[in-house]
């Protein structure tokens, strides 16, 4: 038994070392060019409409997935930061940081249906598949808006404790969410709202974006001070913890190909692989942009996009300012 032991472990090592020495071929193929100026945040893809949608400044840009082209824009999306897209009723719904509200939009037309309420600056959201609720994470009233898309009337908030950034669901009814200024992980059940845990982060600092293994119940969380942290769901034991780059404010796991990509606004994206549900190596970094720091993944193509601008050169201490007019979308794949 101890030499099976030994085998297996010895076999895990070189499994291991062999995806870390593999190269992913990913590097830009595309950049989609926006002409128009201000900030941006979460980008999003509807799948069924091959649409992509880009928080920029007070505005939603859509594009087509495919080809990279303009299909409209969501105009009056005051301080945009998020969108959800709940497919089966035919709707998306933006989070306005600036007007405490979100949008309701026709996922055909883009049209826009309506407004919702919802707490103080609305920040990262997502649709659940399980509940078929809208999550609304509000970073300044510290809690979550649950948004029943039938009604489009707020039927829950839940308090955090602490600011919310990106959250997951791992769709059998609960939702993970992280929490910015305490440097930890909230779950809370998405049918009665009740907080259920606190996974406290160790070694983790201000996370921003999270991702989830839902066949591992794995979370992958990134945190300003250059780490991944992997935990388990089921119980916040933490598994790994990884370097990742500088500035990072995203991550997306592919479940087909069972990798971890964080966009890091240094330039980078760092590409972790699942060797099993206990076993994470770096794989590789590809290069991007600067300020390309939120991400979206392509489930079908298993292409990644990346929001950003041109800079002029820094100057002093001060950030770089942004050209105007040079908004773009970078598409990475093989």
């Amino acid at each position: 038994m101890k030499h099976n032991i030994l085998t297996l472990a010895l076999l895990m090592s070189l499994s291991a070392a062999s995806f870390a020495q593999q190269k992913t071929g990913l590097h830009i193929v595309q950049t989609h060019k926006i002409q128009s100026d201000g900030g941006w945040d979460y980008l999003t893809i509807d799948q069924k409409n091959n649409n992509l949608y880009v928080s920029h400044g007070n505005q939603v840009n859509i594009l087509n997935k495919n080809t990279g082209d303009s299909t409209g824009v969501i105009h009056n999306t005051m301080g945009v930061h998020g969108i959800a897209i709940a497919t089966p009723f035919e709707k998306g719904y933006t989070s306005n940081g600036r007007a405490g509200t979100c949008t309701v939009f026709d996922l055909s037309t883009s049209s826009v249906i309506g407004q919702v309420t919802v707490g103080q600056n609305p920040d990262a959201t997502f649709f659940d598949d399980f509940s078929k609720k809208v999550i609304v994470f509000n970073g300044k009233s510290l809690d979550a808006s649950i948004i029943d898309p039938q009604t489009d009337k707020v039927v829950a908030t839940i308090p955090l404790g602490g600011k919310p950034e990106a959250g997951v669901s791992d769709g059998k009814g609960k939702i993970y969410v992280n929490i910015e200024d305490t440097g930890e992980i909230v779950c809370f059940d998405a049918t009665t709202f009740k907080v259920l845990s606190r996974y406290k982060l160790k070694g983790g600092e201000e996370p921003s974006g999270l991702a989830i293994d839902r066949t591992t119940s794995r979370l992958f969380t990134v945190c300003a001070n250059k780490v991944m942290l992997i935990l388990d769901a089921k119980t916040g034991r933490q598994v790994s913890t990884l370097p990742i780059g500088d500035g990072c404010d995203g991550v997306v796991f592919d479940p087909i190909l069972k990798t971890v990509y964080s966009s890091n606004g240094e330039g980078t994206i760092t590409v972790v692989k699942e060797v099993t549900a206990d076993k994470f190596v770096v794989q590789e970094t590809i290069a991007t942009k600067s300020g390309a720091r939120t991400i979206a993944l392509d489930a079908v193509t298993h292409h990644l996009f990346l929001p950003t601008a041109e800079f002029e050169k820094a100057t002093g201490t001060g950030r770089p300012k942004r050209v105007s007019g040079s908004f773009q979308i970078l598409e990475i794949g093989k």
